[in-house]
Order: structure tokens, then C-alpha cells, then sequence
């Protein structure tokens, strides 16, 4: 009798052991989700300013227009890869579109009168704020894939991780080594000026699809 309540008390131990691996993996997995979630809500943010900035700057400025056309299609190929579960590729083209936006923001400083117009003002605060958000989630993100990645890994949770298919997720970072460098602009060559030409001749700005490719849901990358 006393081997068998033994062994009913060490199988209840296993018991309340396992269950409290597998409830602590599922906690992790819904944090990884969760914090997945709001890097994806600052990265839509972002794609949703793009369009404005750019009207804004073709509007006041006579930029590059294969500079504008760059951030277009760049910011089409971040949202088209919203739905992607490639964190490595949607980084690269997320830190690329970090680095175009910048440069249209530090460009701009050329032009007096498009730096004192109201809205882009606003555009410009409500984009840094972006990416400081961006920045901040990404960084919140990295640390709990940290964590979920590590206790899937970690024996014996990794055999509750193995038999109930929780799999290692992705960390979403930059990996390109130009965004730690300063944005280079030659001010001297920016048609000549540092300021708007008092009448400028109209130009009709190209046709930019800011629809295509579209959106796909969201999901969480995996590694």
C-alpha cells in the first residue's frame, strides 16, 4: 500500500510539473503574439503617413522624384509582406524603408519654405514618433522571443515544447548595416538651391499607386 501511494504521489508531482511548463509556454506564446501585434500596428501606422509625406514633399518641393518613387515602393513592399512569416526579409525591407524615410526628412531640411509649412511639421513629428515607437516594440518583441525561444530549448521544457509543437519564433531586427550610418545629402546639388524658386514652372507629379501590391493579415514570423 505505501509503494502505491508513493506512486500516485510522484505521478501527481509529474502531473503538476508538466502542466505548469505547458501553461507557461502558452503564456509566452499569447506575450509573443500580443507584443507581434503592436509592432504590427506602428509599422501600419507608418505605411499610412508615407502617402501623405510624399504628397506633401512633390507638393512644396521639387524632390528627386526617383526618391519619392523609392519610398513608394518600398513602403508597397513592407505592407505587401505584412502577411509574410519571413521576420528576417520583412527587416531588411522595413529597415530600408526606415532609412528612405529618413533621408526625405533630412533632405527637406534644404527647403525653408517646406520646413515651415504646418503640415509638414506635423507629418515630420508624427513620423519620428513612429519610429521611436517602432524602435521601442521591436526591441519589447526581441525580448520575449528571447525568452520563448529559451524555454523551448530548455530541458525538460523542451520536450512539452516539442510534443505540443511549440515551435521557436523569429527575431525581427535590422540587418542592414547602412541604417547605423548617418543619412549622406549634398545639399549644394539639390537643383542647385537651398530654397524654393519663387515661381516654379508646374510640373504634374507621376502617377503613384499606393494600393498595390495590398496588405496581407497579419501574422507572427517564425524563425
Amino acid at each position: 500500500m505505501g509503494v502505491i501511494i508513493t506512486l500516485i504521489i510522484i505521478i501527481v508531482v509529474l502531473l503538476g510539473v508538466g502542466v505548469g511548463m505547458y501553461n507557461s509556454l502558452v503564456t509566452l506564446r499569447n506575450k509573443l503574439q500580443e507584443s507581434w501585434r503592436q509592432v504590427d500596428v506602428e509599422l501600419n501606422r507608418r505605411y499610412d503617413l508615407i502617402p501623405n509625406l510624399v504628397s506633401t514633399v512633390q507638393g512644396s518641393a521639387k524632390f528627386e522624384q526617383s526618391t519619392l518613387q523609392q519610398v513608394v515602393e518600398l513602403r508597397n513592399q513592407a505592407k505587401a509582406l505584412s502577411g509574410s512569416a519571413d521576420a528576417t526579409q520583412r527587416g531588411e525591407i522595413e529597415g530600408q524603408l526606415s532609412r528612405a524615410v529618413t533621408n526625405i526628412l533630412v533632405t527637406a531640411e534644404a527647403y525653408p519654405e517646406l520646413k515651415s509649412t504646418a503640415g509638414f511639421q506635423q507629418l515630420q513629428t508624427q513620423l519620428s514618433e513612429t519610429e521611436d515607437r517602432i524602435a521601442n516594440s521591436r526591441r519589447y518583441y526581441n525580448a520575449v522571443v528571447g525568452d520563448y525561444n529559451t524555454k523551448t530549448e530548455k530541458f525538460p521544457s523542451n520536450l512539452f515544447a516539442n510534443a505540443f509543437h511549440f515551435s521557436k519564433a523569429g527575431y525581427f531586427q535590422v540587418d542592414d548595416p547602412t541604417m547605423r550610418q548617418a543619412p549622406q545629402v549634398d545639399f549644394q546639388q539639390l537643383n542647385g538651391q537651398t530654397s524654393l524658386p519663387p515661381t516654379p514652372q508646374p510640373v504634374a507629379p507621376p502617377q503613384i499607386d499606393f494600393n498595390q501590391p495590398g496588405a496581407g493579415t497579419s501574422q507572427l514570423p517564425q524563425a
